[in-house]
């Protein structure tokens, strides 16, 4: 005997539209509460500045604080409809705008304009903060060490091209800490006025963004110049300036020189990305969830698996290395420091004990900084 066949429920009736009219005046009543919410906001940031200034603090922005309340949003954001990545932008630029109501920040950052670095600085800051372009890496640590500048941006490391190695060595002299990182997914287009790619006679682009096109470029334009300038935005200026010049840069650099957008997305990772650093004056407090740079050297002494000694106290006491990275020390030839990224912050009672026992064996240590980990 057949077993009867299992009735099929019937699919839910999708429900009918609503008019039009109703739905706009729902949006237009929610918007007037977002707004008046805003506004409740940025009177509430009025009274935290007051508040700071009359007991005597200067610190109106405090990242480790910012970074929770991110993390918060995050939180709350399951299910959507929108991204996280896109709930983030917009809480970042209400934190941008309410902050500006205490005190402006003033943020330095490897130039000019159109740069991969500007962007980065409106990821993290947003559009309400004063950002200054610098020539050169060394002028936007001058800026924060003299407190031109309340904090300055600048590449550390991309996923595919490795350090920036004129970043790494500044810290070997400057005073400055780390309070914050940047993760910013790179894409490079290929810009210029030429009506064709038959029409690009030479490509100018900072290195690592010729370096990280360097098989697109062979494969379609391999007959072409290619030459290392010291942005991408120098290399769009050109491209805007001189006949048969293209130029490597993000959409902003397109838009800032007033090029096309020849071809897009040249690079040859699809997750490319670039992780930039957040330098300041101070180390901050804990936020939660933070990582460590260091700054190690072996002495001389120290013989066979001096780098052993240096790491081994950060695996007994169970703390994940996440980056380490060598570069001559400019003490002497052939010597070497050592930077490295821990996960955790050095007030955490298990990094505090790992540090203690890296104290006793190396001939250098220095806390670049604890900060938050990127929100996204």
């Amino acid at each position: 005997m057949k077993k009867p066949r299992p009735r099929r429920r019937p699919a839910p009736a999708t429900p009918a539209p609503r008019p039009l009219d109703a739905v706009r005046a729902e949006i237009d009543a929610i918007d007037m509460r977002i707004q008046a919410l805003i506004s409740d906001r940025a009177r509430i940031a009025q009274q935290v500045g007051l508040s700071k200034r009359a007991a005597g603090t200067a610190d109106f922005y405090r990242p480790e604080r910012e970074a929770e309340v991110l993390r918060r949003v995050v939180e709350r954001n399951r299910g959507g409809p929108l991204a996280d990545e896109e709930m983030v932008r917009l809480y970042r630029e209400i934190m941008s705008a309410c902050l500006a109501q205490q005190e402006p920040l003033k943020i330095g950052f490897l130039g000019p304009e159109g740069t991969f670095t500007q962007q980065a600085v409106l990821k993290h800051f947003g559009h309400s903060v004063r950002a200054v372009p610098l020539a050169s890496i060394d002028e936007v640590f001058r800026e924060v060490e003299s407190g031109t500048a309340d904090f300055g941006v600048v590449p550390i490391e991309n996923s595919t091209e490795g350090t920036v190695s004129h970043t790494a060595d500044m810290f070997l002299t400057s005073p400055l800490k780390i309070c914050g990182e940047i993760e910013l997914r790179v894409h490079q287009h290929l810009l210029g006025r030429m009506a064709s790619l038959r029409k690009v006679a030479r490509i100018c682009a900072h290195q690592q963004a010729l370096a990280q096109c360097r098989g697109w470029l062979a494969e379609h334009l391999g007959e072409a110049e290619r030459v290392a300038v010291s942005s991408n935005a120098e290399g769009a200026r050109r491209a805007r300036d001189e006949e048969g010049t293209a130029a490597i840069a993000g959409e902003a650099a397109a838009e800032v020189y007033g090029l096309k957008v020849l071809v897009k997305e040249i690079e040859d990772h699809p997750d490319n990305t670039t992780r930039f650093l957040v330098v300041g004056r101070k180390i901050l407090a804990p936020s939660g969830r933070d990582r460590t740079t260091l700054l190690l050297s072996a002495p001389d002494t120290a013989g066979p698996g001096a780098l052993l000694k240096l790491l081994e106290p950060f695996a007994a006491e169970g703390i994940t290395l996440t980056r380490l990275e060598s570069r001559p020390s400019r003490r002497k030839k052939w010597d070497y420091v050592f930077f490295v990224d821990i996960e955790g912050h050095a007030e955490d009672e298990r990094v505090r004990a790992a540090l203690a026992r890296v104290r006793k064996v190396a001939s250098l240590m220095k806390l670049l900084g604890s900060y938050p980990r990127a929100v996204l």
